[in-house]
């Protein structure tokens, strides 16, 4: 078994189709195929890469990448995904860490690869263009030194065969080691629960280095012999024109994507050819859903997982949608709530919400401890909480690590921020604890104002006020231009934390 049997097997049925559209590119299943296993000769031929070695891939959303990913794999070798937008720090740590072999980029992230003796089990970058820094191997060179085409590796189901590392929230990124079984048995619920077919076309800005767009959407649209419409970045009007020009089928997003969506006037023919629309990786406002199903007509089918999962996990839904909930588990999936012993609670009960099924990584890479913390008896302990009702669907309260204690009442984020949303001149909003002298922590929030609209701190204090709790109300509000987030779109909370620590205090 290989996950690159899926490009193969479409590429037999439908040779001549697109797979790929990129930048006015149209690119068949049997060129893409092709290419792969050129690449994948080369690397070995040149290289010896075998099973189990950690290969990078630094690139952007680009063909190169799908090409090298699928190279990569059919040797039975590891893809470790890196974010584009890393700096060399950020860059050297992770090489080293998964101790890569190669490194695979292009000539403008060049800059940020960190030189030979700063990881030592470096021992070739490859270049998609031309490169101008010495030692650097263009890779269009190597794929035309191939003399002979060698054969794919067989794969038993738990071998890795991706490494994405996490955010990095509480400390140094880990590597979340994915297998084959992972990977294929979520490709194939995806598939299921979205009903994405050979017919359909996915577009594609998410960034593909991310698990997101790397499995739910790159290696499911293979699988299904789709065809993917690549775009290296969400510019609105690039986007739109790309859906109506290409006769898009399937829309997949982050709550911040519908959200700006939502401001722009008739855009209605632009999507008309869209089937499905889809979002996962952050909590999708109820405001949002609604404005969305009473403007289109159309519901956005919510997924909840983690990059630790593979990282489809539960999915709203197949049959009936319950608005504000993140589903029922996938098929051969398992969920259930706990609380902070570990013991199962009935539904209504709020705890930690733990996983079990194929999509379960092996574990974080090298880091056995770290592992065995969140790795129970086959359960993975996600952090999040949430809890379930009577009839099995999943709710989302929070991050565990989020939740803010003012003076012994716990106060959910996620909860103020629904609030906070509901006022009509406010865009965006994230909410974090900040250290209090009287009640331990207070309640802050950071939002973004909608264009047009003049908001104040004292407005939205007495708007919340009104509305929840006077302890889970904000006690300060700050207005930034943007919110921090990771490729993702999940707000990155820990930023506006250490912006925090660092401001100066009042002495």
């Amino acid at each position: 078994m290989n996950i690159f049997d899926s490009l193969e097997r479409s590429r037999t049925d439908f040779p001549d189709k697109e797979a790929v559209i990129f930048d006015g590119t149209r690119i068949t299943y049997n060129q893409l195929h092709e290419r792969v296993c050129r690449l994948s000769s080369a690397l070995q031929a040149s290289y010896d890469i075998k099973q189990g070695d950690r290969v990078g891939l630094f690139l952007p959303n680009r063909p190169e990448f799908i090409a090298s990913y699928y190279a990569v794999v059919r040797l039975g070798a590891v893809a470790v995904s890196l974010n584009v937008m890393f700096k060399r720090d950020e860059l050297k740590f992770i090489l080293n860490d998964s101790e890569a072999r190669l490194l695979i980029t292009t000539p403008q992230l060049l800059e940020q690869v960190p030189g030979a003796t700063e990881v030592p089990s470096l021992e070739a970058i490859l270049c998609a263009g031309k490169a101008d820094r010495a030692g650097v191997v263009e890779l269009d060179r190597l794929i035309a030194s191939v003399s002979h085409a060698v054969p794919k590796a067989s794969l038993e189901k738990d071998a890795g065969v991706a490494i994405l590392y996490t955010s990095g929230t509480t400390g140094n990124p880990k590597g979340v080691l994915l297998s084959y079984g992972n990977l294929i048995s979520n490709v194939c619920a995806t598939q299921h629960h979205t009903k994405m077919a050979c017919a359909d076309r996915l577009i594609c800005y998410l960034p593909l280095f991310h698990c997101f767009g790397q499995n739910f959407i790159m290696n499911a649209s293979v699988n299904a012999g789709a065809t993917l419409v690549l775009h290296e970045r969400f510019q609105p009007d690039e986007i739109l024109h790309s859906i109506k020009s290409n006769a898009v089928t399937m829309f997949f997003g982050v709550p911040t994507v519908y959200s700006r969506l939502l401001t722009l006037p008739n855009i209605e023919e632009e999507l008309g050819t869209v089937r499905y629309y889809f979002t996962a990786a952050a909590p999708m406002p109820v405001g949002v859903v609604r404005q969305w199903r009473e403007r289109f007509g159309a519901i956005i089918y919510e997924g909840y997982g983690l990059t630790e999962t593979s990282p489809f996990a539960s999915y709203n839904h197949d049959y009936v949608y319950r608005e504000g909930s993140i589903g029922s588990p996938i098929e051969n999936v398992e969920m259930k709530i706990l609380d902070v012993q570990g013991r199962d609670l009935a539904p209504g009960e709020v705890g930690e919400i733990a996983i079990k099924g194929p999509n379960v990584m092996q574990g974080y890479f090298r880091r056995p401890e770290e592992t065995a913390q969140i790795l129970r008896d086959g359960w993975f302990l996600t952090g999040d909480i949430g809890q379930m009702d009577a009839d099995g669907y999943f709710y989302l309260v929070d991050r565990a690590k989020d939740m803010i204690n003012v003076s012994g009442f716990k106060v959910w984020p996620r909860e103020v921020e629904e609030i906070i949303m509901k006022h009509p001149g406010v865009g965006e909003v994230a909410v974090i604890g900040i250290p209090d002298t009287n009640s331990g922590e207070a309640v802050k929030a950071f939002a973004v104002s909608k264009e047009g609209w003049r908001v104040t701190e004292q407005e939205l204090i007495e708007f919340c006020r009104s509305r929840i709790a006077v302890y889970k109300a904000p006690r300060f509000f700050e207005f930034v231009d943007s919110l921090p987030r990771n490729p993702a779109g999940k707000i990155l909370k820990r930023e506006l934390r250490v912006r925090e620590t660092e401001k100066p205090r009042a002495t």
